[in-house]
């Protein structure tokens, strides 16, 4: 059986820090890239929320338009059975406003539980689907620090911690 020569360590050397260089650079633009597409990702989904909130202040403008109308030919109906209330007069004019003011009364109320619905449903405005990616990142990459680093990788040596540090010859830095 014959083995192939391997080649010396000087040769080996200057492949495997350019390899760890450019291993290093490919993380940071994935990183880069991901923390890039989770702030999209939460622009979207705030911009989203922020719509629906809108919709439901139109849905509350409108409803708070009917009950004003409402009012108003309430007040009017008030003042026609008034007038009719007090020469005691055949025409019975009131009525028809009353039954409008009902009519507005209901819609009103009606677009006013619709407006409550959705603003309920849309407020606040947390990007929900941003922060449940971001735990997701943060597990998977806690769960890769857990595991050990993978072969052919570089070890990151923890944090210090206390009076000294994990490795002997760095200085500790304040944080």
């Amino acid at each position: 059986m014959s083995v192939s020569p391997s080649p010396s360590p000087d040769e080996q050397r200057p492949a495997q820090p350019q390899n760890i260089a450019t291993a290093l650079a490919e993380v940071s633009e994935r990183a880069t890239l991901l923390v890039h597409e989770e702030i999209e990702l939460a622009k979207a989904e705030v911009a989203e929320k922020i719509a629906s909130l809108l919709r439901g202040a139109v849905v509350a403008a409108t409803a708070g338009i009917f009950l004003v109308m409402a009012l108003v030919l309430f007040l009017a109906g008030c003042a026609w059975l008034l007038y009719f209330y007090l020469p005691v007069n055949a025409f019975a004019y009131f009525w028809g406003f009353f039954a409008m003011a009902v009519i507005l009364v209901v819609i009103g109320a009606l677009a006013g539980l619709v407006a409550a619905r959705v603003m309920r449903r849309a407020a606040p405005p947390v990007p929900d689907m941003a922060i449940d990616e971001a735990r997701k990142i943060r597990d998977t990459v806690s769960a890769g620090e857990a595991s050990g680093p993978a072969s052919g990788s570089v070890p990151v040596p923890p944090p210090p911690t206390g009076a000294g540090s994990a490795s002997g010859d760095r200085a500790e830095t304040p944080s």
